[in-house]
């Protein structure tokens, strides 16, 4: 649902010359977060507050309480405990609402934070925000950003995302989250940045498997059995449940498949790298290469003197967590291994939801049922499709149709099984 933006029950001054890399409230107090440029008149009217009441059954790990928005039972979930693979998590809670989208009358650049929060020692709130790409297909947004970050993309319609942050003994509290549109005057309204891949970045990242059945993620997800998403080393990418905004590619050399996966989970070793990113942009750790997963830094260059962002010695390089179902299934891996990981988000072009009835969908080596199965594609993945061409007719989950999706190289879905929404550019024919 897309509600219009509306104005702020309280408004008090902001602090206009802050800027911060990441919104942490810290102490009991009104705390404030801007962009170093002013807002105009017209966006400035459309402030609007987060609605802490409205708990859907997609956010996770929170609680109303009389004194405000607090973490639900402050437990360790999957984020917190050990993977199969041996690398531990931190101890910390943590849940997570996302807001329902705000369409503005123009677009903004960027959206200025006011938080009124009691966070104890060791607890934190952040707040961050997203714009939406609907030329690039129904579930397309941009990366979340700390409030008071400029958007990688001018917007009209955003999103905010408040995630709670404590441990197993104490929880912040959050009384009321305004926000405010701004425009940087000095930045094109059109300003997007030059990917390097239509598709996305692809990095070289060592994967583990996660497994942990019957925890939970950090964005509220309960592990299954064989289950099918990943984790990545930062909220930055992390999807709400049951979406996959933002989602990968994720191909094994050693067995030739490739699985398709939305994020939906935090680690394995660091929970603010998001290494795919560039080091003016990074949100820790900004002296290394794109591309380059701190742990592994660590692990092999001895990097941070071979520990992690807790202190802790890093026991192997891995960047990047799988599912049960991602790592024996969609890839037929059997060990952890070196894989090649494409950010699906960080491309550009037309893109689609895959949508079954649970189980993952079959990708193949050509535009047909008679073509050999090279992968899987998760619910909910975000993919991006190169072209389409026809082939065998499939009835999915959206009825008939002949037209096949290349997704990939050598990789193939047909297209009864995925959403491309009805705004955005046609997949050129293959």
């Amino acid at each position: 649902m897309v509600t219009q933006a509306r104005s702020s029950r309280r408004r008090a001054a902001l602090l206009a010359a802050t800027t911060c890399a990441l919104l942490v409230v810290s102490g009991t107090a009104v705390a404030a977060v801007a962009p170093s440029t002013g807002s105009g008149p017209d966006l400035a009217a459309q402030a609007w507050s987060v609605d802490l009441d409205a708990l859907g059954p997609d956010d996770a790990g929170l609680r109303h309480a009389d004194d405000g928005l607090r973490l639900a039972v402050p437990e360790t979930t999957a984020a917190g405990g050990g993977d199969a693979a041996g690398s531990p998590r931190p101890r910390e809670a943590s849940g997570q609402l996302v807001a329902d989208p705000v369409e503005l009358g123009s677009p903004a650049t960027g959206v200025a934070a006011e938080v009124d929060a009691a966070t104890p020692d060791g607890t934190s709130v952040l707040v961050d925000v997203r714009g939406r790409l609907a030329e690039e297909g129904p579930d397309s947004w941009t990366e979340w950003v700390p409030a008071g970050e400029p958007l990688p993309v001018a917007s009209a319609t955003l999103q905010a995302r408040v995630t709670l942050v404590g441990d197993t003994d104490a929880s912040p509290t959050v009384r009321e989250v305004t926000l405010t549109p701004e425009v940087e005057r000095s930045r094109s309204l059109q300003e997007v940045e030059v990917q390097a891949k239509a598709d996305g970045r692809s990095y070289k990242v060592f994967a583990t498997r996660e497994g942990l059945v019957g925890g939970t993620t950090a964005n509220g997800h309960v592990i299954k059995k064989r289950d099918h998403f990943v984790a990545l080393p930062s909220r930055r990418g992390l999807s709400a449940k049951n979406s996959g905004s933002y989602s990968v590619r994720v191909c094994a050399e050693r067995t030739g498949r490739c699985a398709y996966a939305p994020v939906w989970d935090v680690g394995p070793w660091n929970t603010k790298d998001d290494h795919w990113n560039g080091s003016h942009k990074r949100e820790s750790w900004d002296d290394l290469p794109r591309g380059l997963p701190q742990a592994q830094a660590a692990y092999q260059d001895g990097y941070n003197k071979g520990k992690d962002g807790f202190g802790r010695k890093v026991a192997n390089p891995a960047g990047i967590d799988l599912g049960d179902g991602t790592f024996w299934d969609g890839l037929g891996l059997k060990d952890n291994a070196w894989t090649t990981v494409t950010y699906l988000w960080t491309g550009n072009g037309p893109k689609g939801v895959v949508r079954t009835s649970g189980r993952p969908l079959t990708v193949r080596s050509g535009p047909g049922t008679n073509h050999s199965a090279v992968g899987q594609a998760g619910r909910f993945t975000n993919v991006v499709i190169e072209c389409t061409a026809k082939g065998s007719r499939v009835d999915g989950y959206y009825g008939v149709s002949n037209v096949w999706n290349r997704i990939g190289p050598g990789n193939w879905i047909s297209d009864a099984y995925v959403n491309t929404g009805s705004s955005g550019p046609a997949a050129k024919a293959c």
